[in-house]
């Protein structure tokens, strides 16, 4: 499995658009960690505001590894037998502790001192790049900004929403204009060699996406990886059958 993509999926079925009900989420989850496609599955993602049903859901079978969404800096992080807390998500601030935490932030306030100070902190931080309404989607110029801050300051971040297809793309039905993760792994890659990106995420050209994805050597791969830890996708499957259609992963996890 190739370092690209090995734990890029954070699971977050639960969420719109997805919706899924948490114990048949949980479940479906679990039966992927037992398949080919598992080395490329995150945690799997839930508010702390559900925490009695993800703990009911889990049980009876071994500990399930979440990123855990709190509602403030202050919340208690709660525990379980059942429940591996493996990081947190958290607006507007951060818990102490040695759990990774990932504060999420617009993307215009991600600026390099702000990442590094962040960084100094032993924080991450958290981009969205989609939702149910236009303006939770970020323009080309404003992510290549947050993206570039994080690489330049050191920082490691994680994505959320709207990255289902690997391409940038129109989305026929709403006309809501998505980044592609593709896009962004690549332009991960060039900000680390000191490239303007503003033009790969906005580029819609999926096989030359594809292509330049593919010619990613495995040291610069390794480094996009410690920058670009994941993103929280409401469809596993969307994802992982977006990569196989562009050859960029075997056939046999098809």
């Amino acid at each position: 499995m190739t370092t690209l993509f090995r734990g890029l999926f954070d699971d977050a079925a639960i969420f719109p658009p997805g919706n899924v009900p948490l114990p048949e989420a949980v479940a479906a989850h679990r039966k992927r960690q037992s398949s080919p496609v598992a080395p490329l599955l995150g945690p799997f993602v839930c508010a702390s505001a559900r925490w009695d049903d993800l703990v009911e859901a889990a049980d009876g079978g071994p500990p399930l590894a979440v990123s855990l969404i709190l509602p403030g800096p202050d919340a208690e992080i709660p525990t379980a037998p059942q429940i591996d807390v493996v990081a947190l998500e958290v607006p507007g601030g951060a818990p102490g502790g040695a759990i990774p935490t990932y504060v999420e932030l617009p993307c215009g306030e991600i600026t390099v001192p702000r990442a590094a100070a962040l960084a100094g902190d032993g924080l991450r931080i958290k981009i969205r790049t989609g939702g149910v309404r236009p303006e939770a989607f970020p323009a080309e110029p404003d992510l290549a900004g947050a993206l570039w801050s994080a690489v330049r300051s050191g920082i490691a971040f994680k994505l959320t929403a709207g990255l289902h297809d690997p391409v940038r793309h129109r989305d026929p039905v709403t006309g809501f204009e998505h980044h592609g993760f593709l896009n962004v792994l690549l332009a991960t890659a060039r900000a680390l060699q000191g490239y303007d990106i503003e033009r790969t995420l906005a580029d819609q050209d999926a096989e030359r996406v594809a292509r330049a994805v593919a010619a990613i050597d495995e040291p610069l791969a390794k480094s996009v990886r410690h920058h670009f830890v994941s993103f929280g996708t409401c469809s596993i499957s969307e994802p992982v059958n977006g990569l196989l259609h562009h050859g960029l992963l075997p056939e046999e996890l098809r």
